[in-house]
Parts: structure tokens; sequence; C-alpha cells
């Protein structure tokens, strides 16, 4: 970009630059934008190609990864503190007012 676009967007953001401020972000707002460009064309090849369907799902079946209760013994026996089967905890929240 050109120190004389990066002025203009800086007016528009109501930023104060210097010609210095602005000649260095003209190289990184340039490389920024060259590497978003290469991503638009590495997605727009990938968009093309890609379907949808039940061979690409990543997701598994809603079900019980075990029988309730299997491990409430021992999550209640390594809590510090309980209360018949629940774990107590400290007071964090003031419910008075």
């Amino acid at each position: 970009m050109k120190r004389e676009d990066i002025q203009h967007l800086a007016t528009l953001s109501r930023i104060a630059l210097s010609d210095s401020e602005a000649d260095a972000l003209a190289g990184d707002i340039t490389a920024v934008l060259d590497y978003v460009s290469e991503i638009n064309d590495i997605t727009a090849d990938v968009a093309d190609t890609k379907e949808v369907g039940p061979l690409n799902t990543v997701m598994r079946e809603d079900g019980a990864p075990h029988e309730p209760g299997v491990y409430t013994d021992a999550l209640l026996d390594a809590a510090p503190r309980r209360e018949g089967a629940h774990i107590r905890v400290k007071k964090i929240l003031d419910t008075d007012a």
C-alpha cells in the first residue's frame, strides 16, 4: 500500500500517524494482505473439491460412554469434602442481598 492510502485510512479511523509510521505500516499491511490473498487462493481450490456427506463426518453418535454411577464413588472419595452424595465446595456467591 502507498503512504497516501495509509494516511487516508488513518484519517478515516481518526488516528494520527507520522510519515515514518505510515511508511512502516505500509510494509506491514502489504505483507498481511499478500498473506490473506494466498490463503484465499488455497481455500478457493479446496472449496471446489470439498464434498459433504456421511464419509466426511467427524462427529460420533450420541450415547452414554459408560454406565451411570460407575465413577461416582471414586469421585466423591477423591473430593476434599463431601455432603452425602454431593461434593461440598466453598460459597463464592453472596445470595443474601
